[in-house]
């Protein structure tokens, strides 16, 4: 007997009733299933939930024998039940006990009953647990039947999830809750910290199940619907999203899916069971992850972020929740997790309560990844997956040494986590009482330590670690977290902040280099194939000269009475210095035109990053003051491997011969000279890297401010001369890397790498 129209709703209101029981969670279980059984017109109805261990407890029943409840177990997989949970897909059977799955157990006396539907309770997408009703007749059940019971359970999943129901610790927790989970990432600022998972755009909880009425639930779904496609739409049709590639690819995705008939037909079928809008866009997202989690092809997985995204948008319309967890009150050992986020919303947050930072998408070289290093913060990127598989409250463990996220470890993994953090809180001690000694090798070399820098909140960095200046300070970072593009009073006034910071330590500012990869959000340009090498830096600077000759007002302004030195980036050819130094000098004759102060004195230098360059090193060095090496990008270009891409990024080693003899190349070129030389980058920050660019003839290299300690402590333990009689020799050995040999020569020489 199909059950009767309006059914499922006076079910729905029934449970509330049920919900807001005093009675304990045992009683109400037995009332649920009572209820499910009269509504479905069935003689048994049973719930079974699923333990940790991924068995299924039989906890409620009406029909079956009460003395198997808390006594059936199913072993993961077994019986029909057992099948259902793997599945997630609701199944029914005219006469179950000839299904060669079926598992008789005589302690429920299930045996006169044939018929037989279960459905998954699912969270998430993962299986909680089982709910089943059966016959005594054989007899099919209708899609109405099918999907009442589908909408019962999904209520179900959310009275667990929220606490509406208190059980066991030790059931009706998704498989997904089990202790021990690890992730891999990509780190993009090293160390190891503990602490607990905050979202940083917090699920929004559904408390309101079920509906009072239909039409008005289908109506505020419709409007949502509305707002949200109206909204894709129109990111899509802006003109600075024709350059944005990857990004662009995802809300295609979205428009897809929100375009979807077959997508609106499911949400309105589950209003109809007597859903509000918010538990049926839960209910159907619930339902196509479980499908897609079961999917083999890695196109259907890949979507779930999709659906993810796409109905977590919908419910914040639905909810009017748009606020992340920078406005709430965070652990004081907060580790942040999200899909992706800017640096200004990082910004956001209490620096002294953030412990990690882990993402699913972004490179080591994103605008994010900069400022948590910057921060100081243990970042992991490339998380797939993560932010569906933690909750806030997890406790966690990253370590950004080894590329790894443990979520709800185990008590020996934190133990032994604990420990490591302690060690590298004494290592950290240690490195601080060198904070005041010269970097000198054991030969009497004097090495230049400076940090990187790019925000004001860099510079107590400066005399935290004893460096010696700032050897790369990043202009461009000031912009990517500005609304607008910042006028010239707003940039005289940060340049200025810095240089007294500073006090009578030197200060390299990298004039502006976005463009490529490091998009503003107020500046708009074409789509462009291979950025990286696109148009930015100088190329975007010589022009449009009017940005550019801003940025130089506010640095001759701001150091007026003192020492400026400002560096070129990406210049491929000497012209292009030339071209730039003529704009600076010009603004130089301004200010003497108009009486205004001058700098005591103005170098202006270039970064070699650009292969050609190394052909055109004499030219470079007569027309500039001093040069820097970006060995960042000059490594990357040289092998052509895309450092951001994780299938190529490998693919080199920086210790590299080839790579190495063309970064003596320009160590002879400045030496000839007599130009000061600088290198910045990753290898400057690494001890066994940093120390074969001394033993190449660096003198002053520049790196983030945490890895000043451990440089220096090489530093101090390292023979120069020794090193590069070693070097000269390995430069001409025929491999792809020096590495080994390099790490056998620091351990042979006791150099502290």
């Amino acid at each position: 007997m199909p059950t009767p129209v309006g059914a499922p709703r006076q079910l729905l209101r029934r449970l509330r009733e049920v919900m807001a029981g005093r009675e304990s969670a045992q009683i109400r279980l037995d009332r649920v299933v009572v209820l499910i059984a009269s509504n479905m017109v069935a003689e048994v109805c049973s719930l079974y939930l699923r333990r940790r261990d991924g068995s299924l407890e039989l906890f409620a029943t009406e029909g079956l024998k009460h003395e198997a409840v808390h006594n059936t177990h199913l072993k993961r997989g077994e019986g029909l039940v057992g099948m259902i949970a793997e599945q997630a897909e609701p199944m029914q059977f005219a006469e179950a006990q000839t299904h060669p799955a079926f598992s008789y157990r005589p302690e429920t006396g299930e045996e006169i009953y044939h018929a037989f539907l279960g459905v998954p309770i699912l969270r998430g997408g993962h299986t909680i647990g089982v709910l089943t009703v059966q016959n005594r007749t054989q007899r099919h059940y209708s899609d109405e039947e099918v999907e009442a019971l589908q909408t019962t359970a999904m209520v179900l999943a959310e009275m667990l999830a929220s606490g509406g129901f208190t059980v066991s610790d030790d059931v009706g927790g998704e498989a997904r809750r089990e202790a021990g989970i690890r992730f891999t990432g990509l780190s993009i600022s090293e160390g190891v910290a503990l602490g607990h998972v905050v979202l940083h755009e917090p699920r929004i909880v559904v408390t309101k199940l079920i509906s009072d009425d239909v039409e008005l639930e289908r109506r505020r779904l419709s409007q949502a619907i509305e707002e949200l496609t109206g909204m894709i739409d129109g990111m899509l049709d802006r003109g600075d999203m024709a350059r944005a590639g990857e990004h662009r690819e995802v809300l295609e995705a979205f428009r897809m899916f929100a375009h979807d008939h077959g997508w609106r037909r499911r949400l309105d079928e589950a209003l109809l069971t007597g859903l509000t809008a918010e538990a049926a866009v839960q209910r159907v997202r619930n339902d196509t992850r479980a499908r897609m989690l079961r999917q083999t092809d890695m196109y259907s997985r890949e979507r779930l972020h999709d659906i993810d995204d796409l109905s977590n948008r919908l419910l914040r319309l639905l909810s009017g929740e748009f606020g992340t967890a920078a406005t709430g009150n965070l652990p004081q050992d907060t580790i942040l997790v999200a899909r992706t986020m800017g640096p200004a919303e990082l910004l956001d947050y209490d620096r002294q309560r953030l412990r990690a930072l882990v993402l699913e998408e972004a490179g080591a070289t994103s605008h994010v990844a900069i400022v948590a290093r910057a921060l100081g913060i243990v970042a992991l990127s490339q998380v797939k997956g993560v932010v569906e598989e933690v909750e806030s409250g997890d406790p966690a463990i990253v370590d950004a040494e080894a590329g790894e996220l443990h979520i709800r470890p185990t008590q020996e993994l934190v133990d032994a986590y604990s420990d490591k953090v302690r060690f590298r809180a004494r290592r950290q001690a240690q490195y601080g009482a060198l904070r005041t000694l010269p970097a000198e090798t054991l030969d009497g070399e004097r090495v230049g330590l400076h940090i990187n820098a790019g925000l004001l909140f860099d510079l107590p960095h400066l005399n935290q670690s004893g460096a010696d200046g700032i050897g790369l300070f990043r202009t461009e970072l000031q912009f990517m977290i500005a609304a607008t593009f910042p006028r010239l009073e707003q940039q005289t006034r940060l340049y200025k902040s810095i240089l007294d910071s500073a006090g009578d330590r030197p200060v390299v500012f990298r004039s502006l280099d976005v463009g490529g990869d490091k998009v503003l959000p107020y500046f708009r340009a074409g789509k462009e194939e291979n950025p990286a090498i696109g148009w930015r830096a100088i190329r975007m600077a010589l022009d449009r000269p009017a940005l550019f000759r801003t940025q130089m007002r506010a640095l001759l302004r701001a150091a007026h009475g003192r020492e400026l030195r400002i560096m070129l980036p990406m210049i491929a050819d000497v012209s292009e210095f030339r071209q730039a130094r003529a704009l600076i000098d010009r603004e130089v004759g301004l200010l003497k035109q108009h009486g205004r102060p001058e700098p005591k004195r103005l170098l202006v230098g270039a970064m070699v990053e650009v292969p050609s360059l190394l052909w055109q090193l004499d030219p470079l060095f007569q027309a500039a003051d001093f040069a820097s090496v970006g060995s960042n990008d000059l490594m990357q270009f040289l092998f052509a491997a895309d450092r951001g891409n994780v299938r190529v990024a490998d693919r080199f080693d920086s210790l590299n011969p080839a790579g190495l003899r063309a970064l003596a190349m320009i160590v002879a070129a400045a030496q000839k000279h007599d130009k000061p030389l600088t290198l910045c980058g990753e290898m400057a920050g690494k001890p066994l890297e940093a120390m074969t660019l001394i033993g190449l003839g660096f003198r002053s290299i520049s790196m983030a401010p945490a890895s000043v300690g451990p440089v220096k402590a090489m530093i101090l333990s390292l023979d120069a001369a020794q090193l590069k009689g070693k070097l000269d020799e390995l430069l001409n050995k025929d491999c792809t890397s020096l590495r080994a040999d390099l790490k056998l020569f620091a351990a042979e020489k006791g150099v502290q790498i």
